[in-house]
């Protein structure tokens, strides 16, 4: 069995059961309609139990009558919503089960549990289709008299009447569709309709009962103001981002894999950032899930960065120059590796392995290990990286923070933490800027050391962000600060990336004999751009130093506020055991 991928943009009004249809020619770009057809639908909704597809706003049906009788899955998009449909036996006897093929683009939510019976939608189409002056399909107007019961717990039948315009395949992705959808909103809402605030009709078939199912992934309940809150927070927004990118990674859509990167990163970054507010066996071996994930992710967001950059790159260099061998082989070949490296991707997605890392990161979420919970006799595991000299004085701190927090506050303790990252990166700072003038150093290795810059400035800006959210300390101009020192190491980095790759094809090149000229041009080019980037380093530095120096004012000010306030309230109690 097949699955076929549709991209379904389209309109739903609410209507009062008597409002009569309008007249279609009055839309833009619509100068004839069909004859209506009638079409009795009848559609079974399924889920897991804790709702796992519905809350992701991905709907599961199997449904007869109609057109396109068969399983049908939805899936939020930018633009719309992808259906993969799939045809079923209707002779088929025994438990109606989804194929694979269709839910293989869920299993992140499904993790092969059991689906079960959610709804049932019974729907009286009327179905219009909209043409164009030479036939082409404009939209499609639907008509749709909605019974539908829920089958959750404290579920009951609803009915209602709905209007739906669908754009059709050849307009739905263009400019000149959404001024048809545009027109069509204007004349049904003219005509007594109104814009449904619905997303589709399993949510209203549900209703209120949707609130009887438990959450599929509870998140700890700790006191809002305390730091583990703060922390649990992060990692659950970082998890749930995870899942809502997976679907689009299959689906191979535009910049997915580096945002399903970042967020994997912006974990990383939380667990390390934040050690000691959770810790333990379970947390260690998350993190290094996490940063696998990361490397696969990775390998393929390198090519992706690289194609692009040599697209632009070849365009700076006269043909003549680079000769039109070299540029075909410069581009062709990392559209291959990013082919390749995304079927790494795919392959990891489909594993136990990574199931097994969601269902860790779950565990971490609803039940934090802390110190006080972690066992103190629990086997500590040797470490396969261990802490080398650098990494070490990096963590030491600076002269002017050698004192412990103020007080145990959710601020300060947060506060601290943000500091230790900010250390890291100052002498990360520290080192780069010295050793980048030693010409006795290898320039790899003076290039490591801004790569290295850059991500204690990525860790730095994912904790402020944390932070700023958890706490009243201000941390948006720290976050803009380090996240234009991103930008500025990481133009650098790219150039960096490129000329590795450069280098390489060059000697694939010279292997077979060809000219390698060309690649040497583009060689130094890529040089000058990284230079160039460079220049802006250190005014990138000083804002984060500057912003950090002023958060650092709000932390002391903030503790000082307290103690007046804890002084003040000693007094209180004081004059009022004495009788004054």
């Amino acid at each position: 069995m097949g699955t076929q991928n549709f991209l379904e943009v389209e309109a739903k009004f609410a209507v009062s059961d008597t409002l009569p249809v309008p007249d279609f020619t009055k839309i833009a770009h619509v100068d004839s309609v069909d004859e209506t057809n009638v079409f009795h639908l009848s559609a079974i909704y399924y889920d897991t139990e804790d709702l796992a597809l519905t809350r992701a706003k991905v709907t599961l049906r199997r449904r007869t009558g109609g057109k396109d009788s068969g399983w049908h899955l939805k899936l939020p998009s930018d633009l719309g919503r992808v259906e993969v449909h799939a045809d079923f036996d209707p002779e088929q006897e025994g438990p109606l089960t989804p194929p694979e093929e269709v839910l293989h683009p869920v299993k992140v939510l499904t993790r092969n549990r059991e689906l079960v019976p959610i709804a049932q939608v019974d729907n009286v189409r009327h179905e219009t289709v909209l043409r164009a002056f030479n036939g082409t399909e404009m939209a499609e107007f639907c008509d749709d008299h909605v019974t539908a019961w829920s089958l959750l717990p404290g579920g009951n039948r609803t009915s209602w009447r709905e209007w739906e315009v669908e754009l059709g395949n050849d307009v739905s992705r263009t400019d000149k569709g959404q001024e048809i959808l545009t027109s069509a909103t204007r004349l049904l809402i003219v005509n007594g309709a109104s814009v449904s605030h619905s997303p589709s009709k399993l949510v209203m078939a549900l209703g209120e009962s949707v609130d009887n199912v438990s959450s599929p992934a509870p998140v700890a309940q700790v006191e809002e103001d305390s730091p583990l809150h703060a922390v649990v927070t992060a990692l659950a927004e970082g998890r749930d981002r995870i899942i809502e990118m997976d679907p689009q990674v299959r689906r191979d859509e535009w910049d997915s894999v580096h945002q399903m990167r970042v967020a994997t990163r912006e974990l990383r970054s939380h667990i390390q950032t934040f050690e000691g507010i959770i810790t333990g066996p379970r947390v260690t071996e998350l993190e290094k899930e996490l940063k696998y994930l990361a490397g696969l992710l990775g390998v393929a967001r390198d090519a992706e960065v690289v194609e692009a950059r040599f697209t632009e790159l070849v365009d700076q260099v006269p043909i003549e120059v680079i000769g039109r061998e070299t540029r075909a082989h410069l581009t062709s070949s990392m559209s291959e590796t990013y082919r390749n490296a995304h079927d790494e991707i795919l392959s990891y997605l489909d594993s136990d392995r990574y199931f097994t890392l969601l269902r860790c990161l779950d565990e971490v979420i609803k039940d934090p290990p802390t110190p006080e919970t972690v066992e103190e006799d629990a086997p500590v595991q040797p470490d396969e990286h261990p802490e080398s000299p650098d990494d070490a004085a990096e963590d030491r701190p600076l002269e002017a923070d050698t004192t412990d927090p103020v007080d145990d506050t959710p601020e300060a303790v947060l506060a601290s933490h943000l500091s230790k990252a900010y250390i890291k990166l100052h002498r990360r700072h520290l080192k780069a800027v010295e050793e980048w003038e030693d010409d006795t150093l290898p320039l790899a290795h003076r290039e490591a050391n801004f790569h290295n810059m850059r991500k204690a400035a990525k860790k730095l800006r994912y904790s402020a962000e944390a932070v700023g959210k958890a706490t009243d300390l201000k941390t948006r101009k720290l976050y803009d600060a380090c996240k234009q020192m991103q930008t500025v190491l990481g133009d650098f980095q790219d150039s960096v990336t490129s000329r590795d790759v450069i280098a390489e094809k060059a000697q694939e090149a010279r292997e077979r004999g060809r000219d390698t000229f060309g690649y040497g041009v583009l060689y130094h080019v890529e040089m000058a751009n990284g230079l160039a980037a460079l220049k802006e380093y250190a005014s990138a530095e000083k804002s984060i130093r500057k912003a950090y120096r002023k958060l650092e004012k709000q932390v002391r000010k903030a503790a000082r506020q307290r103690e007046a306030r804890e002084a003040h309230n000693h007094e209180e109690e004081a004059s009022t055991e004495t009788g004054w």
